[in-house]
């Protein structure tokens, strides 16, 4: 019997991954983890330049993910299920690609079998962020946003 030899992520649904595969799409790009501004007229998206308190700006991974929710209640819980309400994920998060029925990029962790690609290619906002905790407490987050919205 022949072993199929597409990775997991061609030969499942999002609802069918393991935890495992589903923490593994994960890029670690920290797209999700910057804060954002929508517009209320438009339903636009804004990013801004400010990450939340428990990203590594460096790194781009969550300094303490199995319990962000005790400091960061509104943090977001992405299930395959949920996907659809985060129509502000960028278009190059592998959720939202797999989630519109595409194939993972080449820079994805995944598919170079290196965790930098997503650096070196200029997906993460490794480097590009302050840290909310950085920030004057007179500080508005209209102040650091970024010029054009996602989409």
């Amino acid at each position: 019997m022949a072993v199929n030899a597409r990775p997991f992520w061609q030969r499942k649904t999002l609802a069918e991954l393991s935890p495992p595969e589903w923490e593994a799409l994960c890029d670690g790009c920290g797209q999700c983890c910057r804060h954002k501004l929508e517009d209320a007229d438009t339903g636009e998206v804004y990013p801004t330049k400010i990450a939340c308190q428990l990203l590594d700006t460096q790194s781009c991974r969550c300094t303490d993910y199995a319990n962000r929710h005790q400091t960061v209640p509104e943090c977001i819980e992405l299930t395959s299920k949920s996907i659809s309400r985060y129509h502000w994920l960028p278009e190059t998060c592998a959720y939202r690609r797999l989630a519109e029925g595409k194939d993972l990029d080449w820079w994805h962790p995944l598919v170079s079998g290196d965790p930098n690609t997503v650096h070196t290619a200029g997906i993460s906002v490794q480097g590009q962020l302050i840290n909310e905790l950085d920030l004057a407490a007179d500080a508005e987050l209209e102040d650091y946003l970024e010029e054009s919205p996602w989409t």
